[in-house]
């Protein structure tokens, strides 16, 4: 609130608390006018699972991992006494925006394969709707179990997701590397971004420090490094 006057700042929860006493530090270092609602303790069991660069994906949990988690951390919010600060907040106004008219034929005719599988997965539905709105055709394919990239596809689209856990993999799939690269060899777009970047390039290093071959559609090597490196 020291940086912007845009919102009200009407007061703080402090999470992952080792104590009641370190709660109490919390509240003592706040401002008068800035209360604690409430010092959440560590809890384990509403946490979610991480990796590097973000959570572990909810298609790779079990079925019913979200449920006891959101039931926890309901009690855990009960218990911290929040419920009746929640009660006074104000509902959150949105400003109304003016959104482009979309051009319904900017893409007739073009296909679109996106890669979608354990390795690509870092797509928003709201993205391929304005390119389907636009006209495209969007289809699917899998760089890890598919043999090429989809016959009627005009451009491709490598999403972010985890290929460096899969990388063994994406290597051995060298069929689908040649079909890449053949793609980008007739000049067709290939729009590439994070993991699929890194897909892209020579080499991909894991965080184990194991070297693995990729499509080699551009020159250099992708690196894994653990927090700080």
């Amino acid at each position: 609130r020291n940086y912007r006057d845009d919102f009200d700042m009407v007061g703080v929860i402090a999470n992952k608390c080792g104590s009641n006493y370190h709660g109490q530090l919390v509240r003592d270092a706040l401002p008068d006018d800035l209360p604690l609602w409430a010092a959440l303790k560590r809890d384990e069991s509403i946490e979610l699972p991480e990796r590097h660069l973000g959570l572990v994906q909810p298609s790779e949990q079990k079925e019913d991992w979200i449920e006891p988690r959101l039931e926890s951390g309901a009690d855990l919010l009960e218990e911290a006494g929040i419920l009746p600060f929640v009660d006074t907040l104000k509902p959150v106004q949105f400003m109304s925006q003016q959104i482009p008219a979309v051009c319904p034929d900017a893409l007739l005719g073009k296909t679109i394969a996106i890669a979608r599988d354990d390795a690509f997965s870092f797509t928003y539905t709201a993205n391929i709707t304005l390119l389907q709105d636009m006209g495209a055709k969007i289809c699917y394919f899998s760089p890890i179990r598919d043999d090429s990239i989809p016959m009627e596809a005009t451009a491709v689209w490598l999403p972010g997701g985890y290929p460096e856990l899969h990388a063994k993999a994406l290597s051995e799939n060298t069929s689908m590397i040649s079909s890449l690269k053949q793609f980008h060899e007739d000049g067709k777009p290939i729009l590439a971004e994070c993991g699929g970047f890194l897909y892209c390039m020579d080499t991909l290093v894991d965080l184990d420090g194991n070297s693995f071959h990729m499509a080699g559609l551009i020159q250099g090597t992708g690196t894994m490094k653990v927090k700080g490196g």
